[in-house]
């Protein structure tokens, strides 16, 4: 039987919401789709924790994000092989800010419980938990789609660890549209319904978002979180020529960009940029924030510094013109 996507049901029972910490920027939260969760618009993404930011860093990274308002903090179990987990455990649980801070975390490709298998998922949250140490998980991501699982079965052990109370939502990242659309047939049927997507979606990456899996994510009113949004620092202006990408970890992974269609959008990111009175970094961000259907990107820092240029992002206002000149930057 063929189910319509008008008959799905566009809330789930036994939704628990988060409250946010007074300040002076939770009036520019997001609701993170319809699971209750209010989040800040910029989530500060955490790949770079136990890699090119060390402990000490990291936690300073942590404060200066919280102190800016931010709440919303994105891991995975395959980040520095868990290391990532383990300092966001270790800030949370001494800052005691568990009950004020939404922790999404990804499950799939940690070597030890790879792919999206039952016994690999339990074991996988199980390792989160005690690595996050927190009794539940907000936002529990499969880092990728697993072609060997039948999405039933991975919906089904999901739906298990729901009802432990030990994950509280569930999202997907970098899952194909008719992916998408074929869980939500299932979520009429009782099992658990994906909240939020990931995807890839930058100035210069806009293919795998805008078009299908954009309608889809906007007609399922699916929360989307891209990551990517500064190309592996390539749109912060770090990288301006093939020499300077041997410089860090990181340069190797944006040399395809060093190209025509790349140095103009930096270029164009740094004239608005000096109009705006702001940085490229947060114009790059700003931009992201303003298309349709997006709820926050992640986005890392090696240092608190950083994190200003980040939190910064959702005060811009872009013109008819700045974005009309970003808008160029992918048909160059």
């Amino acid at each position: 039987m063929t189910v319509g996507l008008e008959s799905i049901p566009l809330t789930l029972p036994g939704l628990i919401p988060v409250g946010a910490p007074e300040n002076s920027q939770t009036d520019e939260r997001r609701d993170l789709a319809q699971t209750g969760l209010r989040v800040h618009p910029i989530a500060l993404g955490t790949s770079v924790f136990g890699w090119t930011a060390q402990t000490a860093d990291c936690e300073l990274i942590l404060d200066r994000y919280a102190e800016l308002g931010g709440n919303f903090l994105d891991t995975a179990d395959s980040y520095s092989a868990g290391r990532s987990e383990h300092i966001i455990g270790s800030w949370v649980s001494r800052r005691g800010v568990r009950d004020q801070t939404v922790i999404a975390t990804k499950i799939g490709r940690h070597p030890d419980n790879p792919g999206l298998g039952s016994v690999s998922i339990v074991r996988a949250v199980e390792a989160s938990l005690e690595r996050l140490q927190t009794d539940y998980i907000d936002v529990l991501y499969f880092h990728d789609d697993d072609p060997t699982v039948p999405l039933e079965d991975a919906l089904g052990t999901a739906e298990w660890l729901i009802e432990s109370g030990k994950v509280r939502h569930l999202a997907v990242s970098a899952y194909r549209p008719e992916r998408l659309v074929q869980a939500r047939i299932l979520a009429a049927s009782g099992y658990p319904r994906i909240a939020a997507v990931g995807t890839h979606y930058s100035l210069l990456h806009r293919s795998s978002y805008e078009g299908t899996l954009e309608l889809v994510s906007r007609g399922q009113n699916l929360a989307v979180i891209p990551y990517l949004t500064l190309e592996n620092g390539f749109l912060s202006g770090k990288y301006r020529s093939r020499a300077q990408l041997d410089t860090t970890a990181r340069g190797t992974r944006v040399s395809s960009l060093v190209n025509r269609q790349g140095l103009r959008a930096l270029q164009v990111l740094d004239r608005v940029a000096e109009e705006q009175g702001v940085t490229p970094t947060t114009i790059a961000l700003a931009w992201v924030l303003s298309r349709p259907g997006i709820t926050a990107p992640v986005v890392s820092a090696n240092d608190p510094e950083q994190v200003d240029a980040l939190m910064a992002a959702p005060a811009v206002s872009l013109t008819r013109t700045q974005s009309a000149e970003l808008e160029k930057v992918w048909h160059s």
